[in-house]
């Protein structure tokens, strides 16, 4: 792309990132606990007892509380704690896919899962290494703007990703501009916000001669090669809305009310006295006389008049305060589709029960794993185009992920015992509750028959000729043939 065209892409763009950027950077400063409540104190949860210039109301603590990132680590650990079984009806293929996305799959998409849930879509890079070899990594959000077509099922035409570099010879940030597209990638630096001074970056990739794979130079534009567009989107939901959007009102509501709270607790400690008629001579003298005399001394004219000492406090509505956190803590949980801690009972952990339990996150966590197949999909199918399959675009691809939930493993023990029998090796492997990865398990049941089908009959007789000798004796012995 030229440097004319690269510009108004840039300034065509910018609001759409700039709406992207304000809700991921709202939504990481509650998952960090810098909620609103903590705008006042540069997002610290802290307490302050002498906050605010008021005698009767002097506190002003501001302690958030961080719901947002119980609900996302929830939702991350639960669909994504295990890394998903990947089949495409070849063994051997699936070794080596297994083998290209190796031992990092799944804290990836754990990641994934909570940039997408904090920005509404998260972003896979894939690229070729130095030794040519395909290597993935999670982008941050806010880096990419992806440029789609405006057909009915849109398709990603090419990507703008923006981030800041620090230039070591004047100490000075840029800002660095690379559009990608399914051949090539072309990079551009900037200072000003108004793209005056854009440029390309002329040595920013190190270009090699294919033949004899020696460096020949550098440029601004990299041909990848890769064939599509190397950013894979992994959408929250359809809407690609992030997870904050649902709750975030509650958690500002539950905020206000917990620290109001807290503050009248500290207010209440502060009694004030107010003094009618007092005839000390300051209120030093009274603070002396209180103290040590235990009386203080009024000018009294006598019955009627209003001379005495009276004290300013503060009620604090306990119960209506209550009844308001625990229905918010509710309402968070139930609108942000979690699993609310306190409703958990030792007792009773039965299958059914534990299902309930789990039910709205499961609802929450179907939706992101739809989302989530798709961008999967999409980067076994590179791996298979860079493992040279033919059909790597018409294979079908089978996913199978792993829930992590408080489960009743001898209940469900107790029922793949009792359908076993009527049930295929495949779902037994996969419903017993002491297999994490089926396919392996069924490998190794197929070990186990063939190291015992080698394995000799310990009753079986080592001579079958001489059982033959003692049949035959046997039957001379019952007809009482003999030699003679």
């Amino acid at each position: 792309m030229d440097l004319k065209a690269m510009k108004q892409l840039l300034k065509n763009t910018d609001a759409r990132r700039a709406r992207v950027t304000a809700k991921y950077s709202k939504s990481k400063s509650y998952y960090f606990n810098e909620n609103d409540i903590t705008a006042r104190n540069a997002g610290e949860s802290k307490t302050n007892e002498e906050g605010k210039d008021d005698p009767l109301r002097s506190a002003d603590n501001r302690v958030s509380n961080n719901f947002h990132q119980i609900l996302i680590d929830q939702k991350a650990d639960y669909v994504a704690s295990s890394a998903p079984i990947i089949d495409v009806e070849d063994d051997k293929l699936n070794d080596k896919i297994a083998d290209k996305l190796g031992d990092r799959l799944g804290s990836t998409l754990n990641q994934l899962v909570v940039d997408a849930s904090l920005a509404g879509v998260a972003w896979l890079h894939v690229w070729h290494d130095a030794d040519n070899e395909l290597k993935y990594a999670v982008i941050p959000p806010d880096q990419v703007t992806p440029i789609y077509s405006d057909d009915a099922d849109p398709v990603l035409l090419a990507v703008r990703r923006t981030y800041n570099q620090l230039d070591p010879d004047t100490g000075k940030q840029y800002s660095v501009h690379e559009y990608w597209t399914d051949k090539d990638v072309t990079a551009f630096k900037s200072e000003r916000n108004t793209y005056s001074d854009l440029q390309a970056i002329d040595n920013r990739f190190t270009i090699y001669d294919a033949s004899s794979g020696d460096d020949i130079g550098t440029s601004s534009v990299y041909q990848h090669n890769m064939g599509v567009v190397p950013f894979i989107p992994f959408k929250n939901n359809k809407f690609e809305t992030p997870d904050l959007d649902k709750y975030k009102g509650l958690i500002d509501v539950y905020d206000k009310v917990y620290n109001g709270f807290v503050n009248d607790v500290d207010d209440v400690q502060q009694v004030i006295l107010v003094l009618t008629n007092y005839g000390g001579a300051n209120l030093d003298q009274f603070k002396h006389d209180l103290k040590n005399a235990k009386a203080i001394k009024l000018n009294s004219i006598g019955p009627g008049d209003k001379s005495g000492v009276d004290k300013l406090t503060i009620d604090i509505p306990v119960e209506a305060r209550n009844s308001l956190l625990e229905q918010t803590f509710e309402k968070i949980f139930v609108f942000g589709q979690g699993v609310n801690p306190t409703k958990l009972e030792a007792g009773n952990n039965t299958g059914v029960a534990i299902k309930m339990m789990y039910s709205n996150l499961e609802l929450k966590v179907s939706t992101v794993q739809t989302w989530f197949e798709n961008g999967l999909a999409e980067l076994v199918r590179i791996i298979m185009r860079d493992l040279k399959v033919t059909d790597a675009d018409k294979r079908s691809i089978n996913q199978t992920w792993t829930r992590a939930s408080i489960r009743n493993d001898v209940e469900q023990a107790d029922i793949v015992s009792k359908l076993s029998d009527v049930t295929s090796r495949e779902n037994t492997a996969k419903g017993n509750p002491l297999v994490n990865n089926w396919q392996e398990e069924l490998e190794l049941q197929d070990d186990d028959a063939e190291e015992k089908a080698q394995q000799p009959d310990p009753f079986a007789n080592p001579n079958p000729l001489q059982e033959d000798d003692d049949d035959d004796k046997k039957k001379d012995d019952v007809t009482g043939d003999d030699d003679e």
